[in-house]
């Protein structure tokens, strides 16, 4: 492999494997690799003042103590693009609707490809911007698709078995679909004290909720407040 080559995969982030494997998964293939997202002193810096603005936490590093999980899909049709949505520090000027809350820019713990490819992009206890209200106790996971391009077989299975990993590694009460969010208000766990920051979503669909919540149904894990209303 040449000098280049090796700096192309530096680039890309593949080149550093993170020892994350799903102890007694189904499937021993899945692990993670690290392709890290930029966070520097001026992200650190605009996480904490979000903490503190939105959730009146008022911290000197921006770490989390995580209870849920958040399954997000990415609505950009593939990896690279997804990456690059997340990995600048600011918000981009096309996000009008959410750049009234502060100009931090959205980001996720993990992104997973279509085949099923996990890659960690923050560590699990440092706040992402994912989710309204409940970043301060959320983990976010991206899947690269959308409504047209809905989750495949393979990104079930990777989410379940990260979840799986989460599950052991943490206290993850919850795990909810970027729709349900704001079912929460008025739990103890949501914090947002912006009464007019609210945003409608739809992912990760459903279909793919309901199929998740099935192939966790062993991890007894709490019934989000929208589902104990139906």
């Amino acid at each position: 492999m040449n000098d280049r080559m090796k700096m192309k995969l530096v680039r890309l982030g593949l080149i550093v494997l993170v020892a994350l494997f799903f102890g007694a998964c189904s499937n021993p293939t899945y692990r993670v690799f690290y392709k890290p997202i930029k966070f520097d002193e001026e992200r650190r810096t605009l996480t904490l003042t979000y903490m503190e603005d939105h959730y009146g936490m008022v911290q000197e590093e921006p770490s989390i103590v995580p209870k849920m999980v958040v399954l997000h899909w990415t609505a950009i049709p593939n990896l690279e693009r997804s990456y690059d949505a997340m990995n600048p520090v600011h918000l981009p000027g096309s996000r009008r609707g959410i750049a009234s809350a502060g100009s931090l820019n959205v980001s996720s713990h993990y992104l997973i490809d279509r085949d099923g490819t996990i890659f960690r992009q923050l560590p699990d206890t440092i706040m992402a911007r994912h989710v309204i209200g409940l970043n301060h106790c959320a983990i976010g996971v991206e899947n690269v698709g959308s409504a047209k391009a809905p989750l495949t077989k393979a990104q079930l299975l990777a989410n379940e078995e990260l979840v799986r990993h989460l599950k052991r590694k943490y206290d993850i009460e919850y795990v909810i679909g970027h729709y349900e969010y704001t079912a929460f208000e008025g739990h103890p766990l949501w914090k947002e004290l912006d009464e007019g920051y609210r945003t409608v979503k739809t992912d990760p669909g459903e279909k793919f909720m309901r199929k998740i919540r099935k192939r966790l149904e062993d991890l007894e894990l709490k019934e989000s407040p929208s589902l104990k209303k139906e």
